[in-house]
């Protein structure tokens, strides 16, 4: 062969390794790229909760082992010159379904008291199942029919799934920086479909050069792949292995995410970051070059995993870079060590679709625990810290290590008395007024754990110590309180609380207080909180009731029912709660009784998303409508838009008053309520209530921003004259918020 003819073939080499390597890409970008858009679409609807993320990605994860699963069977029993021809023609039928879009009648069809995942699968199966099932089953096809060329690489073609996962890192990152940003919801779908367009034109591509550089080995389509593969059978032990160990990441991903943005730092778009990480790990070990997990990264995983049950139980959530750094370091590590095991243990080409099929039944696996039976099983995310110390006791162990033999009681017998030695330091220490807080911390922690990393390099006995410290915490106080009652459900983890000091009440969501009420009987229709009779909300109150438009009041957003103490007698009253839980507790006498000793004539609460049961009140009826949905850092964006801003005014009597929560400590969303008053011609008056004294503060009271809208500054009556309340001027940089445009990142606080 002379040079010219092997540079023609080099060159061929690259061109079909580009080939296959941007069609990969780009099916990988489209598939995590419409993730996001379709979360959008949804979330809204659902309260924007993190079980809503969590059942997107059980569906996503599923309709990928739908698709691996075609892959590998159809390959199995039609030739691959011939199953090319089926799949190409498999890809024309999403045109049907083409551009993904929301109607107006499946928003309507959202359950109003019933769990919504049913729901939430159905819309996600209607409108995405099938586009997405023909991508997913497309990228381990295209590893397969490369690994049937005549391209030096075609033995091992893995490389190609880190050319899938870069693009499956692009498309998920760049959503929120470059697409949402600049594109309405329509456009994106559009944009998405003419992608897909695309994508079809490139496996055509690839189903052509595949025919042209089919090696000789592989003309037979049912011939030497089957030899290969009767000669190398891969036993049900293996099998089960790589399901476990794609199910530890897989559930640890959706386990980081639901902990730290509900209990550390609820930051919109905080979830990119884990399954950011998650797809960087299948890069880096199946890259060419593999950056297999080192040996002393098992160790660190360890290390991070005491840390982190010690910030678990302790509910230590500042500084909070921190605390998430910690916890995305520990997944990263985690990840690393399971997905190098299955990169070292990666079978032949001819066995390439069975090992991604495995992967993907132990991703949905952790999907399905995560998502749907670990709300059924645990009261609170537990899931996350459990699947930690499985991470911990499937890493492999140094071949250099020797550990003496145990029998089965004396490797029980270290984690028992780690976990008694730790609850006899909880119940002794704890409640000593003459230890110093820190220095009980450190005594009640600092001696088991040290025992517990003794047994590093005994994985099983390690992860059963740390259990053991994990079950002994749960006797821990933390500075929330003692825990009167928790519940979970589809909308979170609700707890109430007894303050250390046995003051309040307090209904807590991760870290946020949604309300709070004294144990005083004679405090007890006292308003706290965010609603303090001395903050913005109690001077609204004093300017409805002054002269209200109507005597109707509507409040969106329940919490513990805090608000039902400005009620009037000859007032009717109307709270708007997504979350039935919330309703059950403000509703408790035990815990809180604002809502019995309200003073309204008729006091209602209405379950369901309150933009859409809005819509069945009569025109003009609200005198005063309060918007309470923002204070937590998951804020509905659907009720912050120009569409929803039109509803109130069309429910809101002559005269009345709109007041809106903005209480974050993530988002500053003045610009959006700022530009909403300006584009619908109203008044817009802001109080900041920041400067709160020591007295005011051990009453119960927080800190707190509100913003009043009206047609007419007279509407408004004294508040225009208190310096305290400010004109709120729009910001035409930030946008004018729509149902199918809004820009999260914008708003967030970077100090």
């Amino acid at each position: 062969m002379n040079s010219l003819e092997m540079r023609s073939d080099c060159l061929n080499e690259v061109r079909l390794t580009v080939l296959f390597s941007a069609t990969l890409f780009l099916s990988a970008a489209l598939s995590f790229g419409v993730q996001p858009m379709i979360g959008k679409m949804v979330l809204p609807l659902l309260g924007g909760v993190p079980a809503v993320w969590n059942t997107c990605m059980v569906f996503f994860q599923s309709t990928l082992l739908l698709g691996y699963a075609y892959a590998h069977w159809s390959t199995r029993w039609v030739g691959s010159r011939y199953h090319a021809l089926t799949h190409l023609g498999l890809m024309l039928l999403p045109a049907a379904v083409l551009p993904i879009s929301i109607s107006q009648r499946m928003i309507g069809s959202v359950p109003v008291d019933a769990n919504p995942i049913p729901w939430l699968l159905g819309f996600l199966a209607l409108t995405a199942g099938l586009p997405l099932l023909v991508v997913s089953a497309t990228a381990p096809l295209l590893q397969k029919w490369f690994a049937s060329t005549t391209h030096p690489d075609a033995g091992n073609p893995y490389f190609l799934y880190a050319a899938s996962n870069a693009g499956s890192l692009l498309g998920l990152l760049g959503y929120p920086i470059l697409i949402e940003p600049r594109l309405r919801l329509a456009q994106q779908s559009w944009f998405w479909a003419i992608g897909y367009g695309i994508l079809v034109v490139l496996v055509l591509c690839c189903v052509m050069t595949m025919w042209r550089r089919r090696a000789p080995e592989a003309a037979s389509d049912t011939g030497a792949s089957n030899n290969l593969e009767s000669s190398q059978p891969v036993t049900w032990r293996r099998r089960l292995r790589w399901m476990l160990l794609a199910f530890v990441p897989s559930s640890l991903m959706l386990g980081v995410t639901t902990y730290i943005t509900t209990d550390v730092a609820p930051i919109p778009l905080l979830w990119v970051l884990p399954l950011g990480l998650y797809l960087l790990t299948f890069i880096l070990v199946f890259a060419r070059r593999p950056l297999l997990a080192p040996a002393w990264l098992g160790r660190v995983l360890c290390l991070l995993a005491v840390v982190l049950i010690i910030i678990i139980t302790v509910e230590v959530t500042e500084p909070a870079w921190l605390i998430v750094t910690l916890h995305l370091l520990a997944f990263f590590a985690a990840a690393m060590v399971c997905h190098s095991e299955l990169a070292k243990d990666r079978p032949p080409a001819a066995r390439l679709t069975d090992f991604y099929l495995c992967l993907s039944v132990g991703g949905v696996m952790g999907g399905i625990m995560n998502a749907l039976v670990a709300p059924l099983l645990f009261r609170r995310v537990w899931e996350y810290p459990l699947v930690m110390l499985l991470a911990c006791a499937v890493r492999p162990v140094a071949p250099a290590t020797t550990v003496p033999t145990q029998k089965p009681w004396q490797k029980l017998l270290w984690p028992l008395g780690i976990g008694l030695l730790m609850a006899g330091l909880i119940l002794s220490l704890q409640n000593s007024s003459a230890t110093p807080a820190p220095l009980t911390t450190i005594a009640i922690f600092g001696v088991p754990a040290l025992l517990v990393y003794r047994l590093v390099t005994r994985p099983h006995q390690f992860a059963l110590g740390l259990g053991a410290m994990l079950a002994a915490g749960s006797l821990y106080t933390t500075s929330q309180g003692r825990i009167l009652y928790i519940e979970r459900d589809f909308f979170g983890v609700l707890r109430v609380t007894m303050d250390p000091q046995g003051k309040f009440h307090q209904i807590v969501q991760g870290n946020t207080v949604h309300g709070r009420q004294s144990t005083d009987p004679l405090q007890a229709t006292e308003p706290l909180s965010y609603y303090h009779p001395t903050g913005p909300v109690g001077q609204v109150f004093e300017a409805f009731n002054a002269a209200p438009a109507a005597p109707h009041v509507a409040i969106i957003g329940l919490g513990a029912g805090a608000l039902a103490c400005y009620a009037q007698p000859a007032q009717d009253w109307t709270f708007y709660e997504i979350d039935p839980a919330v309703q059950r507790i403000a509703e408790d006498p035990r815990y809180f009784t604002y809502l019995r000793h309200s003073s309204a004539a008729k006091l209602n609460v209405v379950l369901g998303d309150a933009r859409l049961q809005l819509q069945k009140s009569p025109q003009r009826q609200y005198g005063l409508l309060v918007l309470d949905a923002f204070s937590s850092d998951a804020i509905p964006v659907h009720l912050l838009t120009r569409e929803a801003v039109r509803l109130y005014l069309d429910k809101l009597a002559d005269g009345g008053l709109i007041a809106f929560h903005i209480s974050n400590r993530r988002l500053d969303l003045k610009p959006v309520v700022a530009n909403l008053a300006e584009d619908a011609g109203l008044v817009c008056l802001n109080r900041d209530d920041f400067a709160i004294g020591a007295k005011e503060l051990a009453q119960g009271k927080q800190a707190s921003q509100w913003v009043v809208l009206s047609r007419k500054r007279e509407d408004l009556g004294a508040l225009p004259s208190d310096n305290r309340w400010q004109p709120l001027p729009s910001r035409t940089s930030f946008g004018l918020w729509t149902d199918d445009f809004s820009n999260i990142i914008s708003l967030l606080k970077w100090r």
